[in-house]
């Protein structure tokens, strides 16, 4: 081997690339081999989800999380399940919510096969049917048969010889994380850093995005690249705008929401609403068992988040809870709220639609004129939330086609990406850089923010490539 390339780590990623979702990056350092995240593909790319990873498995030594969201997570029990015995390292926070993200995608999985069984048997063609990549037994075992550590943010842990890390606070959803990984080779000494996904900075629930102060190179989301978020009063105003325009004419509002950070993120500005007397009378059902379960363990770890947040469990014992407020935890109680004719708001999974009881409450309202619809996050390319934020006139719900007459609006405001530039600032302030790396994005969005990176910063920047090795 030449001197040169001794002194070299290689990375690939196997997922993420020019593409939002299944992040899986691999590194190998002085003979070890670490993956930093393990998602699912999601919208149009979900079928990757069922094929080889790329690597084997049972050679990687250390998996290290930045956050629970699935497309981190999705893919940790199929890893555990083709043979990674290694270590997982990920912030107690995103242990809890990866616990109730993959045990929900396990049993929405399982249904969706019990389902496309039945009518396989009734074709005689069950053999040829794909099984889930996992079950909920596989996801019992990822936790309890597998080492999980904790790391505290801004500590720094030694992984192994030469190699160390530190968390640092990624303001994207509770115990979110970006990824300061030191390594040592021949008395040489480099910084990479993973972002995950960083925040955008509204403070609703959470701290700021904290600081990244130096690195030698960067690999960074890019899903938000090519634009800018409006401001985040902005945003509360044209929400509260929809809301109570929705309720004067005697409508209904269906919030297609992410279980974890944007659902509170709502119940955060409806409690205040509901405290200044600007919430028109109205129910607001919260028909997400995951973002209860989520809700719940935010309340848990309210010592982490935002300034407001602490100040609602210091005034009334709750962070987010108010009497308007309503928690549908069974069917029974979920399939209740379409006998609500007028001034509903109803909060359901999942945030793409693409599964969960939003495909049913569009099923029941959205062919309505006086309702309306908020979408208040990230719409991947392949999902119905995209579909109809595209402005899908139609709809297939089950079979069913249903015509969209249900008014829609995009809030962009509230997502849990850094926009453009707040991507650039926070590249900005990292000393040392030389080069940077984007994945997580579309390729339209890379593009833009690759052009911006370089022009305003002067970084050497690239878009990563799968499976391409890249050498540092």
């Amino acid at each position: 081997m030449k001197y040169e390339e001794s002194l070299m780590i290689t990375i690939q990623s196997f997922g993420a690339t020019e593409e939002v979702t299944g992040s899986c990056h691999l590194l190998e350092i002085n003979g070890k081999k670490i993956l930093i995240d393990c998602g699912m593909f999601q919208g149009e790319d979900e079928a990757k989800n069922e094929k080889a990873f790329g690597f084997e498995p049972a050679d990687v030594d250390y998996l290290l999380i930045t956050h629970a969201h699935l497309d981190h997570t999705g893919r940790i029990p199929k890893l555990v399940k083709e043979g990674f015995k290694g270590t997982i390292y990920a912030t107690q926070a995103t242990q809890d919510l990866t616990y109730i993200i993959l045990m929900d995608s396990a049993k929405i999985m399982s249904e969706d096969f019990s389902t496309r069984y039945k009518k396989a048997l009734r074709q005689n063609r069950a053999k040829k049917l794909q099984k889930p990549i996992y079950s909920p037994l596989d996801v019992e075992k990822t936790f309890n048969q597998t080492e999980w550590i904790a790391p505290e943010y801004d500590n720094y842990y030694d992984l192994c010889e030469g190699v160390t890390f530190v968390y640092r606070n990624a303001g994207h959803i509770l115990g979110s994380a970006f990824i300061e990984l030191s390594y040592t080779i021949n008395g040489i000494s480099k910084t990479i850093v993973f972002s995950g996904d960083i925040g955008n900075s509204n403070k609703l629930v959470l701290p700021n995005l904290a600081k990244c102060s130096r690195a030698n190179y960067l690999y960074v989301e890019s899903t938000y690249g090519e634009r800018n978020h409006q401001s985040i009063k902005k945003s509360i105003r044209e929400f509260k705008k929809v809301i109570t325009k929705t309720m004067q004419k005697k409508g209904n509002v269906l919030i297609p929401s992410f279980a974890i950070e944007r659902t509170q993120e709502i119940l955060c500005i409806l409690k205040a609403m509901y405290e200044n007397n600007e919430l028109p009378k109205c129910k607001i059902y919260l028909d997400s068992p995951m973002a209860t379960k989520a809700t719940e363990v935010y309340r848990r770890y309210a010592s982490e988040l935002s300034l407001q947040c602490k100040e609602n469990l210091q005034r009334d014992g709750t962070v987010f809870n108010f009497d308007a407020l309503l928690y549908t935890l069974t069917p029974e109680a979920s399939k209740s709220i379409n006998d609500v004719k007028s001034r509903a708001i109803i909060i359901a999974g999942s945030g793409m639609c693409n599964g969960g009881r939003i495909i049913h409450h569009f099923k029941h309202r959205i062919w309505d004129a006086k309702n309306a619809v908020v979408f208040v996050g990230f719409q991947a390319k392949g999902t119905l939330g995209r579909e109809i934020v595209d402005g899908a006139k139609w709809i297939n719900i089950y079979g069913e086609d249903v015509i969209v007459k249900a008014s829609i609006h995009t809030i962009n405001g509230f997502s849990a990406h850094a926009g453009q530039k707040e991507i650039i600032r926070w590249i900005k302030r990292i000393k040392k850089l030389k080069k940077v790396f984007l994945i997580h994005g579309e390729r339209a969005s890379q593009e833009r923010l690759k052009e911006v990176i370089e022009m305003e910063l002067a970084l050497e920047t690239k878009i990563v490539k799968y499976a391409k090795k890249v050498l540092l």
